[in-house]
C-alpha cells in the first residue's frame, strides 16, 4: 500500500512524501530559526493524521493546537509526575492515540528528564501493541546534544540514550523517527545519521552547511546554494520523497501554533508615551486576572486516551455488503502484497485498518484476533466463513500463525487439488525456510489435525482424518511443476 502526502510544489509540480516508506526509513529536519521547520512538521502532521498514529514531543507548546481540528490528546507535562508520565506512554501505544507532549513551562534539564521518561515508555511497550507510529521531535538538539552542556550527565545520559533508540532501534517497534533541529552541528551524530530521507532548510554557519550539503550528496561549493533559500523552501532527499536533490516550497497549514512570528506595528504617538511614562506611580494597578484553571488530573487524560478513537468525527459507514466487500478487498490487496508475508501481525493489522478507511470504510470493525483468522484465510483463498466453520473449529486448536497453512491445506484437500507445495507453505506461514515447513507439517501431525503419506516416487498427500478429506498426490518442492515436466 502507498499513502502519499502532498507536502507542497517543486519544479515538476506538486512534491508528495511516501508516507510507507518514511516509517521505514525515518527524516531529518535541519533550518535556522525562521526557516519554517515547525510550518513544514505541521504539514506533515496533518497530512498523515487519519493515516497513522502521531506522538509529538514539544517543547514550545506549539502543537497543542492539532487538538482542536484532529483527535490529538494534549499533555502538559507541567502538570504530572515522572511515573505519571510514563503510564500514559503506556496507554498510548496500547491505544494507537495520537498525542502532544508539551514541555512548555519546564527548565531544560526537566524537558529533558520528561522526554527521556516518554520515550523510553514507548520504547519498552509489550510486542503485541507495537503498531506504526510517527515519532516527532522538535528542537532534537536539546534532547540529544552533541556535547555536555549545563544540564547533569545524568540528564543528558538519558535523553540522549532514548532519541538513539527511537532512531536506531525504533522502527522495529513501529517507532518511525521523525527529528527537527536548527543546527546539524549541535546534534549528535549516532542520531541524525539513522535518517535517510532530509528536508534541509536555510542555514549560514559553514559547519551546518558542509554537513547538509554532505548529507544531500552534493559538492561543498554547492553548499552555499543553502544559505539562499528563502523561509518555507528546503532542499529534499531520501527514498520517501525523492532520489535527487529537489527544492520544494512547503504548501499551507490549516491549524495554527500559539505563538506567531513577530511582524512590524506602528508605534504610539510621542505625546502618548510621555503621558504614560510620567504617570503618577501610585496608580492604581490593574485588576488581578482570574486564575487559570486547573489542569486535569492524571486519571482524567488517561481516560481522554482510552477513549481518543472515538472522539474522530463521525463518517458515513457503508452498508454491511460494502463493508464486508472493503473488507475482502483490503485483505486480497494486503495478500497480494510480496512484503507483507515478513511482516508481524500487529503492522499488518495496522496496514489493513489503514486500506479499509482509504477505501471509505472509516472503522472495519474488526479486532485483532478476528483478524489473524481472516488473514489466514484470506492467504489460503478462503472467503466465506459460514462455509468453513468446521474446518475453522479445527484449526481453533492451533496456534494463530500456523492456521494460514493449515487452512491452505483444507482447501487443497476439499476441493482435491494437488497437495501446496513447500513454498506456498512458506509464504503462508511467513518463512522462507523449508527445513521450518517440515517442522510446521511434523507439528500439525502430532496434534492429530493431518496425515501425511509419502509413496515411493516421493509424491506427498496430506488428509484431514477429522473429515476425511485428502489432498492429490504431488512434489513437495516448489519445482514440482519443473520435475513433472521432465518426466
Amino acid at each position: 500500500m502507498t499513502a502519499k502526502i502532498d507536502m507542497g510544489t517543486g519544479d515538476g509540480g506538486t512534491v508528495t512524501l511516501d508516507l510507507e516508506e518514511l516509517l521505514s526509513t525515518r527524516l531529518l529536519v535541519q533550518g535556522n530559526s525562521g526557516s519554517g521547520k515547525s510550518h513544514l512538521l505541521r504539514r506533515l502532521l496533518e497530512g498523515s493524521a487519519e493515516l497513522v498514529q502521531q506522538i509529538v514531543i514539544d517543547p514550545e507548546g506549539d502543537f497543542v493546537s492539532l487538538g482542536n481540528a484532529f483527535s490529538h490528546v494534549a499533555l502538559e507535562a507541567a502538570s504530572y509526575s515522572p511515573a505519571e508520565i510514563a503510564r500514559m506512554a503506556e496507554r498510548v501505544r496500547e491505544h494507537r492515540a495520537s498525542v502532544v507532549l508539551s514541555l512548555e513551562g519546564l527548565e531544560l534539564e526537566a524537558q529533558m528528564r520528561c522526554a527521556a521518561t516518554f520515550l523510553s515508555a514507548l520504547f519498552d511497550a509489550p510486542r503485541d501493541h507495537w503498531f506504526p507510529a510517527l515519532v516527532v521531535v522538535d528542537e532534537a538538539q536539546v534532547f540529544a546534544p552533541a556535547a555536555a552542556g549545563e544540564v547533569s550527565d545524568e540528564a543528558r545520559r538519558a535523553s540522549l540514550g532514548a532519541m538513539t533508540n527511537l532512531m536506531c532501534r525504533g522502527r522495529k517497534r513501529g517507532l518511525a523517527g521523525v527529528i527537527a533541529t536548527q543546527r546539524l552541528a549541535k546534534l549528535a551524530k549516532n542520531v541524525a545519521a539513522e535518517a535517510s530521507n532530509f528536508l534541509m532548510g536555510r542555514t549560514f554557519l559553514d559547519i551546518d552547511m558542509a554537513r547538509a550539503a554532505d548529507l544531500l550528496g552534493m559538492e561543498r561549493r554547492q553548499a552555499e546554494a543553502i544559505r539562499d533559500l528563502e523561509r518555507g523552501q528546503f532542499l529534499a532527499l531520501g527514498p520517501a520523497i525523492t532520489k535527487r536533490p529537489l527544492k520544494i516550497r512547503i504548501g499551507p497549514v490549516r491549524t495554527a501554533a500559539r505563538s506567531v512570528s513577530p511582524t512590524l506595528m506602528p508605534l504610539p504617538a510621542a505625546s502618548d508615551v510621555e503621558s504614560l511614562v510620567r504617570a503618577p506611580i501610585e496608580a492604581a494597578p490593574p485588576p488581578p486576572q482570574p486564575p487559570p484553571p486547573p489542569p486535569p488530573s492524571a486519571a482524567e487524560v488517561i481516560g481522554r486516551i482510552d477513549t481518543a478513537q472515538a472522539a474522530l468525527p463521525a463518517a458515513p459507514q457503508p452498508d454491511a455488503h460494502e463493508s464486508a466487500s472493503i473488507v475482502r478487498r483490503a485483505l486480497a490487496d494486503l495478500v497480494a502484497d510480496a512484503a507483507s508475508a515478513q511482516q508481524t501481525v500487529t503492522t499488518l493489522y495496522q496496514d489493513f485498518l489503514t486500506r479499509c478507511r482509504m477505501l471509505g470504510l472509516a472503522s472495519a470493525a474488526v479486532t485483532l484476533p478476528d483478524f489473524r483468522r481472516k488473514l489466514a484465510m484470506a492467504r489460503a483463498g478462503m472467503e466465506d466463513e459460514a462455509e468453513w466453520g468446521e474446518v475453522l473449529g479445527i484449526g481453533a486448536a492451533l496456534p494463530d500463525d500456523v492456521l494460514a497453512p493449515f487452512l491452505l491445506i483444507a482447501r487443497a484437500a476439499r476441493d482435491g487439488e494437488e497437495c501446496p507445495p513447500d513454498e506456498a507453505l512458506a509464504r503462508a506461514y511467513g518463512t522462507s525456510s523449508m527445513g521450518r515447513v517440515r517442522r510446521l507439517l511434523s507439528y500439525m501431525e502430532e496434534q492429530g489435525v493431518i496425515v501425511t503419506r509419502i509413496d515411493l516416487s516421493g509424491r506427498r498427500a496430506i488428509s484431514l482424518p477429522h473429515l476425511g478429506w485428502t489432498t492429490a498426490a504431488s512434489e513437495p518442492g516448489a519445482d514440482a511443476p519443473r520435475r513433472a515436466a521432465r518426466r
